[in-house]
């Protein structure tokens, strides 16, 4: 069987672990002769480090599917952006402060210095108000190894510099709205979300369901023999080819709508309590 797991919000909990329980259950599937694949928005070597930290092995579905690297290293698959149909679109997220954007790129993730201040600014300006805001600001940032450039212009200017992935975040819903609307306007990419604050922008052929079905044609495994595991709208394109969907019962409601069983949360060990479950199953 193959099995995949979304990170933030499913295999991690609320500290950016994976939990002691989570990785044995993993070990325990590989061992009972189970692929255990990770499918998340994060970039290879932001996902790489949790699993090391960890002490695991294995394939990752990086950037949202626009990137699939076997548990060896190998560079299985990639679907780059096609970034000059996107540049319009960008100059406007440029020009709106409220605004935080992340280039994720061949060779790494830019930011631009003054968005990320601006934001941090921000959050401290309403933090008596809004406490939980800052906190959200501070795991924004803890998510990915970033490069900072002075102007994110300079990015895309840089003519041999390849995109696979853009996110988009902001305390303000409404030009978070705005932006995903604009984008949702360029032509071949499609437009998700992995927290209520943000938006992520891939090739309209880069999603996790589109990887995981071409993982499983890698390991010759008919789709009815695959599981996925997920809390946010970025999972339910897994959802939609995937043999068993499973919910966190942290997930957004379209997630657990759209799923066959909702487990715990992520803080309660989910993703162990139905790894366990299925290693019973098909022995």
């Amino acid at each position: 069987m193959l099995i995949a797991l979304d990170m933030d919000g499913t295999l991690l909990n609320s500290e950016g672990r994976i939990s002691g329980r989570n990785k044995e259950a993993i070990v325990r599937a590989q061992k009972a002769g189970h692929i255990v694949a990770i499918a998340t928005g994060r970039a290879y070597k932001d996902a790489y480090r949790q699993l090391e930290r960890a002490g695991l092995v294995c394939p990752i579905i990086g950037l949202n599917g626009a990137s699939i690297t076997l548990a060896d290293g190998t560079l299985m698959d990639d679907v780059p952006l096609e970034k000059e149909k996107l540049i319009p679109a960008l100059e406007w997220v440029r020009r709106q402060p409220d605004l935080y954007c992340e280039i994720y790129a061949d060779h790494a993730v830019y930011v631009g210095l003054h968005n990320r201040k601006h934001l941090e600014d921000l959050a401290d300006s309403v933090a008596q108000s809004y406490p939980d805001l800052r906190e959200i600001v501070k795991k924004q940032f803890q998510q990915a190894i970033v490069t900072y450039v002075n102007d994110i212009r300079e990015v895309w200017l840089e003519k041999n510099t390849v995109f696979y992935k853009v996110l988009i975040f902001s305390l303000n819903k409404g030009r978070l709205e705005e932006a995903s609307l604009k984008l949702k306007d360029v032509p071949g990419v499609t437009v998700t979300s992995s927290h209520p604050n943000n938006i992520e922008i891939n090739h309209e052929q880069a999603t996790k369901g589109h990887a995981l079905t071409k993982l499983a044609s890698y390991y010759k495994i008919d789709m009815k023999d695959t599981a996925a595991m997920g809390d946010s709208h970025n999972d339910l394109s897994m959802f939609a080819v995937a043999g068993y969907r499973v919910a966190m019962g942290n997930a957004a409601p379209k997630v657990k709508e759209n799923s066959d069983f909702i487990t715990a949360a992520n803080d309660e060990d989910g993703v162990a309590l139905v790894l366990e479950e299925l290693v019973k199953r098909h022995r």
